[in-house]
């Protein structure tokens, strides 16, 4: 039966099949290289919220580094292995109650932390150059400590007023920051 069927229509074929397998092969790799990106190199977040207004506004998006600080566990908690450390005043993300959290970085390991009271018994949180409010629960937990522990940082939102951050639930991990904003 192949008898009967030209030879250049089974050359086109053959030729059309190797194609076929080149295409395949191309659209397979970049499909790799986009989940390799995307789980380990940059991820485009839009932002839910206004705890780092005026910074970042509600519904802005940003481009975060996931690499910034070192490879990041694909959808965990923790980095894999780490080469970097934030610095004060980076914005990073992590994770907090299962949601992807963006604050920024106000102190690092090491750094002293003072509680200040104005005239009005109003608490203030003194962390390098930036000073923070504390409401009185936020200054019930952040009293006894006089310094960020070692391999934690302080992350606080822009917005104090609305940002749910250190203050309240206490330092973050360094493992646990999974990227950088880099721009938005």
């Amino acid at each position: 039966m192949m008898e009967d069927v030209p030879k250049s229509y089974l050359e086109k074929e053959i030729k059309f099949s190797r194609q076929n397998k080149i295409l395949c092969l191309i659209v397979c790799m970049g499909l790799l290289l986009g989940l390799v990106l995307k789980l380990f190199v940059f991820e485009i977040l839009t932002v839910s919220g206004e705890s780092m207004y005026p910074a970042i506004k509600d519904g802005e998006r940003l481009f975060v580094s996931k690499c910034a600080y070192g490879i990041a566990q694909p959808y965990g908690e923790k980095l894999l292995l780490q080469w970097n450390k934030p610095r004060r005043g980076d914005v990073v993300i992590y994770l907090y109650n299962n949601k992807i959290v963006v604050k920024r970085c106000v102190a690092v390991g090491g750094d002293k932390l003072e509680i200040l009271t104005d005239s009005e018994y109003n608490y203030i949180l003194k962390a390098g150059k930036f000073s923070i409010p504390l409401s009185q629960i936020q200054y019930l937990n952040l009293k006894d400590s006089a310094s960020v522990p070692a391999g934690y940082i302080l992350a606080i939102g822009d917005n104090h007023e609305v940002s749910v951050d250190s203050r309240t639930y206490g330092f973050v991990s360094e493992r646990n920051i999974l990227g950088k904003v880099l721009c938005k």
